[in-house]
């Protein structure tokens, strides 16, 4: 499992014409899962997440999680997240997970956040169509998957 931390002052998930998710101050989570993923990963990841200190504390210093800043949360399924590119122009994503396995660890992921943050997570749509806009603060960008922990 593999995702793309962005914190954010603001973001947005639009699908068609409707606006179904929106965020102040808080992460964007693009989420990608791969057909090896399991609970296992996602009780990590979710932990690290909840725990990261990528928030600025009194000082300007990062020293604060998404739960001491009572930050908020946009998860976003990505399947490119696991885009193999080493052979030819056209990305591979084989390793990327099916709708079947994908879509109930993608449930899994935003109710394990919820619990470790108490409160709810907003989420674009699995599958969908999106335009995510977003405003990255620092920037602060980070990349965790879940099969590399060191």
């Amino acid at each position: 499992m593999r995702v793309v931390l962005q914190r954010v002052t603001e973001a947005s998930v639009i699908i068609g014409n409707n606006k179904v998710a929106e965020i102040g101050n808080g992460l964007l989570i693009l989420l990608g899962i791969e057909e090896a993923d399991s609970q296992n990963d996602i009780d990590w990841l979710t932990a690290k997440i909840a725990k990261l200190r990528i928030f600025g504390d009194e000082d300007g210093i990062m020293n604060c999680s998404i739960q001491d800043v009572g930050g908020d949360i946009i998860v976003v399924s990505q399947f490119t997240l696991h885009a193999a590119t080493k052979k030819g122009n056209r990305p591979s994503y084989i390793k990327a997970a099916r709708p079947d396995v994908a879509i109930p660890l993608y449930e899994s992921f935003i109710k394990t956040m919820e619990l470790n943050l108490g409160k709810k997570v907003q989420t674009g749509q699995f599958g969908a169509d999106m335009k995510v806009t977003l405003v990255n603060n620092g920037p602060v960008t980070i990349l965790i998957d879940s099969k590399i922990k060191e």
